[in-house]
Order: C-alpha cells, then structure tokens, then sequence
C-alpha cells in the first residue's frame, strides 16, 4: 500500500514513514504545497496524510484540488490546530478522517488501515473470492484452505490487482505502485513482468482460477467473475 505524507516537519514525517514501513507501507513525501501539488497530479495514493498547515499554502486547497479531479485517495488529515472549523471544513470537503497533533502512530496506522479497508475492500479484514482467501491484518493467502506463501511486491501486486478488480492496469502504474516516483528513471519495466509471472505461477500452482488476465499491449487486469471455460494468458 502507498501513503503520501504531506508534512513540512521532517522529524515527523520520517517518524511516520518508519513506522508505517515496518507494517508493509510504502511511503513518499512533499514538504511543502508546491511539491504535494505535484504529486498529486502525477500519482495516485492508497491514502494520504494531510498536513493543512504548509509553509507555501494551505493543505485545504490539496484536498480541494484532488476532489476537483475527482481522485479516489483517502485522506487523513492531520493539524497542530484543534480547530473546529477546520475539522468541518475539511470532512465536508472529503477527507475520510482528522487527527490532532500531537498524536500517536500506531491510531494513525490504525486510521489509515480503517480507510483502505473501507474505501478497496468494503470494511471486511478478508477477502474471498472463491477458492482464495486473504487475510488482510494477517498478510496471508490461502487458496483451497492451503497457505501460498507471497513475497511483500508479490502480496501488494494482489491486494493492488484485487483491489482495481475488472481495471485494466498498466505496467507503466504498476511500475509506479512498486517504485512510487523513481518509477520513470528506471530503464524499462521487467521487473513489473518479473513480480506478476511469479505471483501467477505461485497463484496458479496452487490451484487458483485464472483471475490475472495478461492485456497484451495494454497491461493486466483481475476479472472478478468468468465463465470457468475461459482460460487465462
């Protein structure tokens, strides 16, 4: 899962990218609006923690501006003022949730699991889709009731896939999920090609139907529902 972390205080923004990597979370960061406006126009966030207080700008006019393209992020945002009024304003603008500072990690992690179960996975800690079962806090997989055994890449690939179910998924945006904003510096994408025949041959070995479609020329796709004569690429 990929958080931004919009927060012009560096002590605390590195604080809360080593806390939530240790849970799996990938993490980048703006320091001030100009950045955050970049990359919120360049990628797309599992959730982002909005600092409203910003040197350049105010963190209500990020939000603002993500509802205006009309962009799925969740949002925390998170203020040192514990303003009513922008507690409010920012709800009814469309942030999922607000935190006060100063406050503690693990209910920011807490918060933001709470968002993308809600938002990707309709509120369930596990996933089903006929033989394959994924428990989400737990970060396992079991097709048939047999554990398959997934790397961290090959585990965010699924939830990720899963996630954007009958989407067609470019490997450019799977390049991006992977390796957040160094993705368009890297030569070329194979390693995208890498990650998803090994989590299909992992999936498919252990008796999981051909969910993972290839689109050729295109990118990849997770078909929620098939006729069971169809086979996969």
């Amino acid at each position: 899962m990929k958080i931004l972390i919009i927060e012009d205080e560096i002590e605390l923004s590195g604080s809360i990218a080593e806390y939530l990597s240790g849970e799996d979370y990938r993490c980048e960061f703006a320091s001030n609006f100009a950045q955050a406006m970049d990359k919120i126009g360049m990628f797309e966030y599992d959730c982002i923690v909005l600092d409203i207080m910003l040197p350049d700008g105010n963190g209500l006019k990020i939000l603002e501006e993500l509802k205006s393209q009309e962009k799925q992020d969740g949002v925390i945002i998170v203020s040192a003022k514990n303003s009513l009024e922008d507690r409010i304003s920012g709800l009814q603008m469309g942030a999922d949730d607000y935190l006060t500072k100063p406050f503690h990690l693990s209910e920011l992690m807490a918060r933001i699991y709470s968002i993308i179960r809600r938002k990707q996975f309709n509120n369930s800690n596990i996933i089903r889709q006929n033989e394959l079962q994924i428990d989400l806090p737990a970060k396992t997989v079991s097709i048939k009731d047999q554990p398959v055994i997934l790397t961290r890449k090959e585990f965010d690939l699924l939830i990720y896939f899963i996630g954007n179910k009958n989407k067609v998924i470019s490997k450019g945006t799977l390049a991006e999920h992977l390796s957040g904003d160094i993705a368009d510096m890297l030569d070329s994408h194979d390693f995208v090609y890498a990650h998803v025949k090994n989590l299909k041959k992992k999936l498919y070995d252990a008796g999981c139907r051909h969910y993972l479609r290839t689109v050729y020329g295109t990118g990849y796709k997770w078909v929620q529902d098939f006729d069971n004569s169809e086979q996969s690429s």
